[in-house]
């Protein structure tokens, strides 16, 4: 919610108060429920967590602490800026005790806590500390129509070229259905040893959240 750290952490791309603008916005046409995603970064912005738990207590919205990961090849990941979930969860449960609640559906990358005064609940994504590679039902689609089965992949699947060659959904399917069964993708587990190959990830901007 610092306006000089937000625009610090996020390339002075947009402001706060437009991001909450956006957040009334959804709230107004009836999004009753948004999810907020929050990277916590060590000497950054982790001072601040607190201030955004207290902003979106007592609604329906999630925030969701993400661990700081090593995304794309530009963000000089540094591990000792990572700021564990347990960390984040000791830090808010003394002030706001949580207590865990049950996942939404099969796959769900969030640990769930609820308030134990039921004023909302708050989420934790772990990549870092504990790798959910094992269990991970996504895939991500990106702008130019490749599809892409982990968020630390290199390389995607091309879905555009077969749609503009006349592919029928039945042939999309089995791509799809065909690069799934054989994905080996365990980035999280293995990040000591595949950070230093030196292999290019996808930039997190061409392929989204």
């Amino acid at each position: 919610l610092d306006e000089q750290i937000s625009r610090q952490i996020n390339g002075e791309r947009g402001m706060v108060t437009q991001i909450l603008d956006g957040i009334k916005e959804a709230e107004r046409v009836g999004f009753r429920s948004i999810k907020i995603n929050a990277v916590v970064q060590k000497g950054v912005n982790d001072h601040t967590v607190l201030d955004l738990v207290r902003h979106f207590r007592n609604t329906f919205h999630v925030i969701r602490f993400i661990e700081y990961m090593d995304v794309g090849n530009q963000n000089h990941w540094d591990h000792r800026q990572v700021v564990s979930s347990q960390e984040l969860m000791t830090m808010i449960g003394r002030k706001f005790p949580l207590k865990a609640v049950g996942a939404n559906y099969d796959s769900e990358v969030a640990s769930r806590y609820a308030f134990a005064d039921g004023k909302g609940e708050v989420g934790f994504i772990s990549s870092v500390s504990e790798p959910f590679c094992g269990h991970c039902s996504r895939l991500r689609l990106s702008a130019d129509g490749s599809m892409y089965t982990c968020l630390f992949a290199s390389t995607g699947t091309d879905l555009r070229g077969a749609l503009r060659t006349g592919a029928s959904d039945e042939e999309i399917v089995k791509i799809i259905s065909r690069t799934w069964s054989v994905r080996r993708d365990r980035y999280s587990e293995e990040r000591a040893l595949a950070a230093s190959s030196g292999v290019k990830k996808v930039e997190m901007f061409h392929i989204g959240g």
